[in-house]
């Protein structure tokens, strides 16, 4: 074993072995730093679930243009050129016909209502075109382009499709941003309470810590079993927040089941994946090793 090795697994015996010395205090700082972590790691796990169906969703504007209920194929196929036209003047558009019978077919399959939809009998669904902008040009321009649709011959209703998703790219962004906010000032409680658990440590040993010294002990021989007190308090506060958020999905998932029915979804929050868990594993043993050298840095120096 190479000096190196040895000198680190001598500093993580020397952590361990304090840790059982007072398994009831360590203890207690792990559920500390945990509750402290467990706020931040729920949301990481939320917005993990959420992130994959935001990507799904066209935030390009998109809008719909239905026509009146009597008007003829002739009269749509006279509009396409108008309507292609507005659009053009916006930037890049996409511009599709729906024909009424396959808007009819399409929501027979979706809502599952074929049989009550064909007591109907005629068909109450009008022809409508499909356009989509392209959103980095007419972004802006979609009331712009909405009123000019509207105004044409034969167009009933103009409307926007998309505008809910933008709103929730709005509200994923604002909830990224409080997320965060909330991780920095909640890791900043996790060095805190690391600092104060390595200030009560060095002064707990400082009579050993004394006698390495005049031993000749080196500072960096000094330190690291503090250290890795530290980072292992922090990885243990991490692994208890992220199991207590892991026992919080099912009850979770219970009550989203019966939200999503309603919406012929069958969602359901996921827990994080292994990379995404070693990622915050290794973020919390980090403050904890942060905390450690802030609290060594500060209070061994004065040990002499």
């Amino acid at each position: 074993m190479s000096p190196w090795m040895r000198q680190h697994s001598f500093a993580l015996g020397s952590a361990l072995s304090t840790v059982r010395k007072a398994p009831g205090s360590f203890l207690f700082n792990v559920l500390v730093v945990a509750f402290a972590l467990m706020l931040p790691f729920a949301g990481i796990t939320l917005l993990d679930n959420v992130r994959p169906l935001s990507e799904q969703l066209s935030v390009d504007p998109e809008l719909s243009v239905f026509l009146e209920l009597d008007a003829t194929r002739e009269q749509a196929a006279a509009l396409q050129p108008r309507i292609r036209a507005i659009a053009a003047a916006g930037g890049k558009a996409e511009l599709e016909f729906v024909p009424r019978e396959r808007a009819l077919a399409a929501m027979k399959d979706r809502s599952g209502l074929g049989d009550v939809l064909d007591t109907l009998g005629d068909n109450p669904l009008p022809d409508s075109f499909r356009m989509r902008l392209d959103g980095s040009g007419a972004a802006s321009q979609v009331d712009a382009i909405s009123a000019q649709l509207r105004a044409l011959p034969g167009v009933d209703v103009v409307q926007v499709d998309s505008a809910w998703v933008k709103r929730l790219a709005a509200m994923l962004a604002i909830l990224r941003l409080a997320l965060l906010l909330l991780a920095l000032t909640l890791g900043v409680v996790v060095i805190a309470v690391v600092f104060n658990t390595i200030r009560l440590q060095v002064l707990t040993q400082k009579e050993e810590i004394a006698v390495s010294k005049l031993l000749g002990a080196t500072d960096n021989f000094i330190h690291r079993p503090f250290y890795y007190t530290g980072a292992l308090l922090g990885l243990c506060a991490g692994a208890v927040a992220l199991g207590a958020v892991l026992l919080a999905l099912a009850p979770l998932n219970a009550a989203i089941a019966e939200f999503a029915r309603l919406y012929a979804s069958e969602f359901q929050l996921a827990p994080l994946g292994a990379l995404e868990t070693a990622g915050v594993l290794a973020i919390s043993a980090g403050l904890g090793l942060i905390g450690a050298m802030l609290s060594v840095q500060r209070h061994l120096a004065r040990v002499r």
